[in-house]
């Protein structure tokens, strides 16, 4: 791996695939900054890294970012790289809609990663060549049944970092969106349902600082359920067929 020597936060690193980011970038000789809201899990990340450095972080808290400012640019000079991965999954039920959740869930996963950027601002404009990485999700490229939250704050976060790439060109940022299909992680073992072309974080993380390294715009893996997506968009009322819950399934779904 070519990157190297830098210094880089990594939100959400206490478990999957942000925790597979910190340690594989650890062991290439970069200063990782990892943060989450579980101190426990980040404490076993550091064992056997001096050059690991922790500290607890709830994203989706706003009033945490000046405190997190302040202690950063306390230790470091400049941030080269912020990995924008900490995130939730809640499922909506139609028959017993929880609405807040919605709320919830996009707290963490798109205005968490705006209260994450508001933090690092001043140290990332700092390195001499900045690159923020979004953690999107392919969830996006289909409607899938019960993902309205989930689906709806990766939206908004890829839209928001699109956006953000085309006003960083001023600025000579470079702004990468990586696009996961369905990952084995702690998150996702709390599925019921199938999960095509599931990957190990190993594997993922491998692909997805390959595309770090060469600064992609975007990256979306595996290509078989890109594939997938792409027929679900290009014939919708197929797609919609195909996705309809069975009434069992509808009606107990959490």
């Amino acid at each position: 791996m070519t990157i190297k020597g830098e210094t880089i936060w990594v939100t959400g690193a206490s478990s999957g695939l942000g925790r597979e980011l910190a340690l594989r970038l650890a062991e290439a000789g970069n200063t990782v900054i990892a943060s989450a809201r579980n101190m426990e899990a980040l404490r076993d990340l550091v064992e056997g890294f001096s050059n690991i450095h922790i500290f607890e972080f709830d994203v989706s808290q706003r009033e945490q970012v000046s405190n997190i400012r302040a202690s950063l640019e306390q230790r470091y000079s400049s941030i080269d790289r912020v990995i924008l991965n900490a995130g939730t999954c809640e499922y909506f039920n139609v028959h017993k809609p929880d609405w807040s959740m919605i709320g919830r869930v996009s707290q963490v996963n798109f205005i968490g990663a705006v209260n994450t950027l508001e933090a690092v601002w001043g140290l990332l404009l700092a390195a001499p060549k900045p690159h923020i990485v979004g953690v999107g999700s392919q969830a996006v490229g289909a409607p899938f049944p019960r993902t309205q939250a989930y689906g709806a704050s990766k939206a908004a976060l890829h839209y928001f970092l699109e956006s953000m790439r085309v006003d960083l060109q001023l600025l000579n940022v470079d702004v990468t969106l990586l696009k996961p299909g369905f990952v084995d992680t702690p998150l996702t073992q709390r599925n019921d349902f199938s999960m095509p072309f599931l990957w190990p974080p190993e594997k993922a993380a491998v692909k997805m600082l390959a595309a770090l390294e060469k600064r992609q715009r975007s990256y979306a893996f595996p290509l078989p359920l890109s594939l997938l997506l792409w027929f679900g968009r290009s014939f919708p009322r197929i797609w919609l067929r195909l996705m309809r819950p069975s009434v069992v399934a509808d009606a107990a779904g959490d």
